[in-house]
């Protein structure tokens, strides 16, 4: 059985490990560690940046997500984003990424002023795509744009 509850200061390094080693499995980038575990470490401590969540089986951590917010002056409240999703390789394909979306998901519904949840994915990323449209959710709105430093 896959429980979800709230990221705690002890899983720090284990978060960190997540997103070091999906960084590297898709975009073959070697993250810094000290730089990531500070990233990490300032979730925890400004809650403004957001809240992570992890799935636990047999009480291992065996996935990890992050939920970063947006303010909409048109709704007049926030949307989720679902960022730094990490599941490790021995538990994919078993239903970890649907009950953590399923979770946020009530969150959602059962909070008056958030109105969705966003995520974006890699348009190579064909796998996660068919998990995210499996979910009922679809990429129809809009394209993600960016520039970087």
């Amino acid at each position: 059985m896959i429980t979800i509850r709230p990221g705690t200061p002890t899983d720090i390094e284990t978060i960190a490990g997540f997103q070091i080693a999906m960084a590297l499995e898709t975009e073959n980038l070697q993250l810094d560690e000290p730089t990531v575990l500070a990233g990490v470490r300032n979730v925890f401590h400004k809650p403004e940046l957001g809240k992570y969540f992890v799935a636990e089986k047999n009480k291992e951590v065996v996935a990890s997500l992050l939920i970063t917010y947006e303010w909409s002056d048109w709704r007049n409240g926030t949307f989720y984003w679902i960022q730094s999703v990490y599941v490790k390789p021995e538990h994919r394909g078993r239903g970890v990424f649907k009950v953590m979306y399923l979770h946020i998901k009530e969150m959602v519904l059962t909070d008056d002023k958030v109105f969705g949840i966003r995520l974006y994915v890699d348009k190579s990323n064909h796998r996660a795509r068919q998990v995210y449209e499996k979910l009922q959710m679809n990429g129809d709105h809009y394209d993600l744009y960016e520039w970087m430093k």
